[in-house]
């Protein structure tokens, strides 16, 4: 089954404890030292738009793609709600385009970690580097192969609300480095009666900090820096989540 479709509904309930404001706070915070202070940002894998609302509230002319129509959906309901001005697009990171260049592109809450095969992470920051201004930044994070194996590995995941309950069971294959979630998600009906089951399977792969640098540079892009994303210092063999800079390196 396509992944965040049913899902997308209940997708904000259940991640209402994820630190967006400090995300985005990192993410405005590093654009500003290296000079981006506004113009036209890209948030590649949008989802429901909320660090890319929070962009736009510090400044930016923010631009949201996502692969997911009922994702994009809940975005721009959230959007035209708190009367913001945010172009999204349906559009698969692989594959998409723009109408110009871009100051920056962010793409944050392991979006990247969906792309499979190394050609699809090749193909997605060969469109980075051509999409970005001269010398542009690009930020984005990434699940590691030890969050994988050695965190998540085979655990299941069980929340339960007052209109909604899920089950997360993780399934990891270490040769073949792929995370299967399989989400069984059970929501109240509007009526306030019985409550609706269903079910998604997600597949993410993990990688490491010498995959992605061998890729990005693969690609055309200047690899900058790299940091673990819970402490913001150096990266370590037990970094769960690492975000990376990189920059456009001509075309």
């Amino acid at each position: 089954m396509e992944a965040y479709t049913d899902f997308a509904q209940v997708y904000d309930t259940f991640m209402d404890n994820a630190p967006y404001a400090k995300w985005a706070d990192f993410l405005a915070g590093r654009l500003k030292k290296e000079g981006i202070r506004d113009g036209l940002v890209l948030d590649l894998g949008c989802g429901t738009g909320t660090v890319t609302r929070l962009l736009a509230e510090k400044g930016y002319d923010m631009i949201g793609v996502d692969n997911s129509e009922a994702m994009l959906n809940i975005a721009v309901e959230k959007t035209a709600a708190a009367g913001q001005d945010i172009l999204y697009l349906e559009q698969d990171m692989r594959d998409f385009e723009l109408y110009g260049t871009v100051r920056a592109v962010v793409c944050i809450c392991d979006s990247l970690n969906y792309l499979l095969e190394e050609e699809d992470l090749i193909r997605t920051f060969r469109l980075v580097n051509n999409y970005l201004d001269p010398g542009g930044l690009f930020l984005f994070d990434f699940n590691t192969v030890y969050k994988y194996e050695t965190v998540i590995g085979d655990a299941t995941i069980a929340e339960n609300r007052e209109d909604c309950s899920f089950i997360w069971e993780n399934f990891y294959d270490p040769d073949e480095r792929i995370n299967e979630y399989d989400v069984t998600v059970f929501v109240r009906e509007q009526d306030g009666g019985l409550f609706r089951r269903f079910t998604e399977t997600h597949y993410q792969r993990g990688y490491d900090l010498s995959d992605i640098r061998r890729l990005m540079e693969k690609s055309g892009l200047l690899f900058t820096e790299a940091l673990d994303a819970d402490t913001l210092g150096e990266v370590t063999q037990s970094s769960e989540r690492i975000y990376c800079i990189a920059r456009e390196n001509g075309k």
